[in-house]
């Protein structure tokens, strides 16, 4: 997924909120999150109060310590100084009959000085070529790393990414997006400068017995690819001595089965590893939710809300979200009624889970 320049500048990525626990979860969670008393602030749209009032909390949730991720490489190389990697491969991600064009790009890391390193859920910036139509060089682009920190070769000399080209309308006219119609095109061989590594939000847990939800649209997919190929492909458990034992969900969005990433590789995993993997579709064009209407992430997230919950009540689990900006609102809505059906307030849940440590966010 990418970002701007002023995402860059303002020194990391926005953001935002999604999921809520059970109240059983509040008096088991280290002395962690409980309902407390107020209004709810979402915007959208007001959700039904709950028949009787919330109680006030007894306790707040520091008593899980936040990780720190001292280790994790951060600004190797900079904007006025960038890496040049060159593409090594460049392939559509979808099938016949999809929208739009999304592709998986990977670059070559190999001769840096310092070495280009990074971990899961990471991104980097890319500085496209060529000038904008004032003569200056183009800003960098933020983009959501997809591979793991040994690369797509397990050979921890490349790094991947997915790809979406953007397109919108102005005047009656189709624009194509500066940077990812750049990145689409590229060819085996171009040099790209790349900038990097940022990002410590949406890095994993080293616990492997963590239970990780994601909820995903579109290219936001690029973080949870790296997530899952690390704990399921064989060569990656054995590379970094880390054996997954949790509960990983995937909540993947998109308009057509055509514009499903990965899937092939996602279905895989979940046959290897059918007590360790769910993997739930929302796909908008193909399926319809409880009402009659297109299938959305959110839909589906109402429809395993008291799952989501009892994998929340365990303080071992993180949620990690990822896409475009747009799915905010729908999920924050689908959690504000959830959470109203339990008789808990999703707007004071939300801080706490993130204050927690256990809260993962990009949107774009």
């Amino acid at each position: 997924m990418a970002y701007s320049e002023a995402t860059v500048l303002a020194g990391g990525l926005i953001h935002v909120p999604i999921l809520i626990g059970l109240v059983g979860f509040f008096q088991k969670f280290h002395g962690g999150i409980t309902k407390k008393t107020s209004k709810s602030t979402l915007t959208e749209k007001k959700s039904s109060q709950p028949s009787k009032p919330p109680e006030k909390p007894s306790s707040s949730p520091k008593a899980i310590k936040k990780p720190a991720h001292p280790n994790v490489p951060v600004n190797t190389y900079k904007p006025k100084s960038p890496f040049e990697g060159k593409v090594t491969e460049n392939y559509s991600l979808l099938k016949d009959g999809a929208i739009g064009r999304v592709n998986h790009i990977t670059f070559d890391l190999s001769g840096g000085n310092p070495k280009l390193e990074y971990v899961e859920g990471q991104s980097i910036g890319i500085i496209p070529a060529g000038e904008d139509a004032k003569g200056k060089p183009h800003k960098i682009r933020l983009y959501s790393i997809a591979s793991t920190k040994y690369g797509d070769d397990f050979k921890q000399n490349s790094v991947s990414l997915c790809v979406r080209q953007l397109q919108y309308e102005k005047e009656g006219q189709t624009i194509d997006g500066v940077c990812s119609t750049y990145l689409c095109d590229i060819k085996p061989g171009d040099k790209v400068k790349i900038t990097g590594p940022v990002g410590k939000e949406m890095l994993l847990p080293d616990d492997e017995d963590a239970n990780i939800i994601m909820l995903a649209t579109g290219t936001g997919i690029a973080p949870m690819r790296a997530y899952l190929r690390k704990m399921f492909e064989k060569t990656e458990r054995e590379k970094n001595n880390w054996y997954f034992k949790g509960k990983a969900w995937l909540f993947m969005g998109a308009p057509k089965t055509a514009n499903l990433l990965y899937d092939d590789d996602f279905e895989n995993y979940k046959a290897q590893y059918p007590e360790n993997l769910r993997y739930t579709k929302a796909i908008s064009r193909e399926q319809k939710n409880t009402k009659g209407g297109r299938m959305y992430i959110q839909d589906r997230v109402l429809e395993y809300a008291d799952e989501i919950f009892s994998l929340i009540e365990n303080p071992k689990t993180h949620i990690y979200l990822c896409g475009l900006k747009g799915m905010e609102p729908g999920i924050d809505e689908a959690m504000t009624t959830a959470a109203s059906a339990k008789g808990l307030n999703w707007s004071e849940l939300r801080p706490q889970l993130k204050k927690a440590g256990r809260w993962h966010v990009e949107t774009y």
